[in-house]
C-alpha cells in the first residue's frame, strides 16, 4: 500500500513517525519514562541503546503488541492506541531472530505471505522480492541452507510484502558474523533509498553510525540525545592537534553520554 505524506501549513512534512511521553513500566520496573522523538519520512532513525535500556518494550508498543501506559505515538497520522487495525496497515516490524520457515524454500517463504495477505500474483511478488535482495540464485533451495546474513535479508524481504511505507527492525544483526551485518546494513540503506521510513534499535554503535540519518540514545528509559552523527560528536571538546587529529566517535559520545547520565541519578 501507499501512504501519502501530509504537509501541514508552512510546508513541513509530517513526521512518519511521531513519539510524546510514552511510559511504559511492568510491575515496580519503570520501563520508559517519557520517551519523545520524530522519525522524518524516508528516513534512518537508530534507537541506540545498551541492553535493557527499553528498546524492544518501545518497538512494541508501536507495532501495536503492547499498550503504553501514559503518551501517545502516531504512525503517519494514526494513533497507536486508538487506530491499531490502520497503524498495523502501515507498518512492518522484523524481530532479532529471523522468522522464515526454515523447511520452505526462499521463494515459498515469500510465496506464502503474499498469498496470507492477499496480494494478486504471490509468484510475481516473490520474484521480485528476491531479484531486489541478491536471492534469486538462492530462491529454490530451503532457506535452512542459508547464512545468517541470507536468512535474515529473506526475512526483511518478507516484512516488506505489501509495500509498508514504515519498518521496524529490532536489533536486525543480533548474532550474524561480519559479512553477515554488511549484507543487512547494504539492505536497510536500500529501504532507506526506496523511500521506506526505517526505524533501527540497535546496540551496536558502528551500525547506527553507519546507518542512521538522525541517533537517539535511549539510556534507562529516557532519549537523553537525539540527532545527527556531526551534531552527537559536538557534544564533545574538539580534537586536540597532537602528532594526529582524532576527532571523537560515536563510542565516545555514547559513553560521554551515559556516563554522565548515571554519575546524575547516583548522587
Amino acid at each position: 500500500m501507499s501512504t501519502t505524506t501530509t504537509r501541514p501549513e508552512g510546508g513541513a512534512v509530517a513526521p512518519a513517525l511521531r513519539v510524546q511521553g510514552i511510559t511504559k513500566s511492568f510491575k515496580d520496573l519503570q520501563v520508559l519514562r517519557g520517551v519523545d522523538f520524530e522519525v522524518a519520512p524516508g528516513s534512518i532513525l537508530a534507537l541506540l541503546g545498551s541492553n535493557g535500556a527499553g528498546k524492544t518494550t518501545l518497538v512494541r508498543i508501536l507495532s501495536t503488541l503492547l499498550k503504553a501506559d501514559g503518551g501517545s505515538a502516531t504512525v503517519y497520522g494514526h494513533d497507536v492506541a486508538t487506530n491499531p487495525a490502520a497503524v498495523r496497515e502501515s507498518i512492518s516490524l522484523t524481530g532479532q531472530f529471523a522468522a522464515v520457515d526454515e523447511v520452505l524454500t526462499g521463494r515459498e517463504n515469500l510465496v506464502l505471505i503474499a498469498k496470507l495477505r492477499h496480494l494478486r500474483n504471490p509468484g510475481a511478488v516473490a520474484d521480485d522480492l528476491l531479484a531486489r535482495f541478491s536471492l534469486t540464485d538462492a530462491g529454490q533451495r530451503r532457506a535452512a541452507t542459508y547464512s545468517g546474513g541470507m536468512r535474515r535479508r529473506l526475512d526483511i524481504a518478507m516484512s516488506l510484502i505489501g509495500d509498508p511505507p514504515i519498518i521496524f527492525l529490532d536489533e536486525p544483526t543480533t548474532g550474524l558474523d561480519p559479512q553477515g551485518r554488511i549484507e543487512v546494513w547494504q539492505t536497510v540503506q536500500q529501504l532507506a533509498d526506496n523511500g521506506t521510513t526505517v526505524l533501527l534499535t540497535t546496540q551496536y554503535l558502528d551500525e547506527a553510525e553507519q546507518l542512521a540519518d538522525r541517533i537517539a540514545i535511549l539510556h534507562e528509559g529516557t532519549i537523553i540525545q537525539n540527532g545527527t552523527l556531526a551534531e552527537l560528536k559536538q557534544l564533545l571538546p574538539p580534537a586536540k592537534v597532537e602528532y594526529v587529529e582524532k576527532q571523537p566517535s560515536l563510542e565516545d559520545v555514547f559513553l560521554t553520554l551515559v556516563g554522565s547520565s548515571s554519575e546524575k541519578e547516583s548522587r
